[in-house]
């Protein structure tokens, strides 16, 4: 079983107090290696108030927390009975196992809070060979010169015309060959 985001509904105000709550629990039922991170989205939102600037930390979903989790009955019934926690969001009727979220979902979310572990784990090696799959240069395939890891992006070496020719693709628009 792999680890996946789950979504838990709360009261409405209690995430951080769910959050914490549920921190506490997994340590003293010691589920550690099933509960890894509890998060509550924020972004950061400057708000002007009295002429004064000042940035504040709003809850993206209010009355929800992330839980990056392994499902087992185990830790379904450590979230589930965590005060605080009205339910799993996903879950269709009693007993049944709540819908993780997609990766690209979680990617999202963890990119808007601005979570390093947003940018996903880097499958490309230099020289490596690609194959372009979408924009002008779909089906061409060449081999990676450099690999931007913070922008997504990669330089790719095509032959274009008998010679090779850079070009700068976003790592979504290559597949290896």
């Amino acid at each position: 079983m792999e680890k996946m985001w789950y979504v838990v509904h709360t009261y409405s105000g209690y995430e951080n107090k769910v959050k914490a709550n549920l921190e506490k629990r997994v340590e003293s039922m010691e589920m550690q290696d099933k509960i890894f991170r509890v998060m509550v989205p924020t972004e950061e939102e400057v708000e002007n108030k009295d002429g004064q600037k000042k940035t504040v930390q709003r809850k993206v979903f209010p009355g929800y927390v992330l839980v990056e989790m392994i499902m087992t009955d185990d830790s379904w019934y450590v979230v589930r009975n965590t005060p605080g926690v009205t339910g799993f969001v996903g879950s269709s009727g009693a007993g049944s196992k709540p819908t993780p979220l997609m990766p690209d979902e979680v990617q999202a979310i963890l990119k808007k809070m601005g979570v390093e572990d947003a940018v996903p784990k880097i499958d490309f090696d230099i020289n490596e060979s690609v194959k372009v799959k979408e924009g002008p240069f779909t089906d061409f395939i060449g081999s990676i010169e450099e690999i931007d890891a913070q922008r997504q992006k990669l330089k790719v070496l095509v032959n274009m015309f008998g010679r090779e020719t850079p070009i700068e693709l976003d790592f979504s628009q290559v597949e290896k060959v």
